[in-house]
């Protein structure tokens, strides 16, 4: 089986594992319901790490970087069913029900949700999509099936519709603070800058005050700071380590590294 399965293209997913994996999650742009058919998952950001297991389900906040684990458990693999919530069809939904949210959402980024037959009943009725994926869902019932969703949380959580109708701009936060903490991520420069508030030129002038190099530049150098450390201190091969660290390779990486202190990673290792 493929995995993730698109039950609807870019917006139901259905995944399956056998093996313990680890992923870093780039760029959540939407929000996003996750039900735990099987196996444990663990979300963890640079502020907040909550886990769940079968039978329970989480939602999302967009707009976050983070570390997946995904553990099969007794033996019975891992499942998850994952439903990205659009913001145009969240947009179209406030304007049906006339939902206006006037103050931003300043809750949790992660919220559990409360055990709930409808629900879960709901996510029940698009395995057999899984079970039979000869069987395409068309875009228009998969479509329905995501509003009813929608309607199924506030249903269950009223309070959620600040969460889910919060359609402004990230605020403004602490460049410095959000970068030490999160340099480690491969995404593109402008999504950090949307990330952190602001626009892109916005986020090269700050970045330049603040750090003195541009985005990149510094990106480069404090993942070789890094790489460096836990090869010396940590003992960790550099083959364990690019990914975690941002590299898009291992070659990428040995190559910088290399430019950057003169001997390859591996040299290093074998000279300490």
């Amino acid at each position: 089986m493929t995995n993730p399965t698109e039950i609807l293209p870019g917006i139901i997913f259905f995944s399956y594992y056998s093996n313990m994996r680890k992923e870093k999650v780039a760029f959540m742009e939407d929000n996003t319901l996750i039900l735990q058919v099987l196996g444990q998952f663990i979300l963890e950001t640079a502020n907040h790490k909550i886990s769940m297991e079968g039978g329970q389900m989480l939602l999302v906040r967009k707009n976050q970087l983070g570390e997946i684990t995904k553990i099969p458990l007794n033996g019975e693999g891992y499942q998850t069913i994952v439903i990205r919530l659009k913001e145009d069809l969240l947009r179209k939904i406030a304007l049906e029900e006339q939902i206006a949210v006037e103050q931003k959402y300043a809750g949790p980024a992660n919220v559990l949700i409360p055990g709930n037959d409808f629900l879960h009943a709901f996510f029940q009725s698009l395995l057999p999509y899984v079970r039979h994926p000869e069987k395409k869902i068309t875009t228009e019932v998969g479509m329905l099936k995501v509003k009813e969703a929608v309607y199924l949380l506030l249903d269950i959580m009223p309070g959620l519709r600040e969460f889910l109708f919060d359609f402004s701009d990230p605020y403004k936060m602490d460049l410095e603070k959000f970068m030490v903490s999160n340099f480690h991520y491969n995404i593109p420069v402008d999504q950090f800058a949307r990330l952190t508030g602001r626009s892109l030129a916005g986020f090269k002038r700050d970045f330049q005050k603040i750090f003195g190099l541009a985005p990149r530049q510094w990106l480069l150098e404090r993942r070789l700071a890094e790489a460096r450390h836990l090869i010396e201190t940590k003992n960790k091969k550099p083959s364990a380590i690019y990914l975690d660290l941002g590299f898009e390779s291992l070659s990428h990486f040995s190559h910088s590294f290399k430019k950057k202190f003169g001997k390859a990673p591996t040299e290093w290792v074998a000279q300490e």
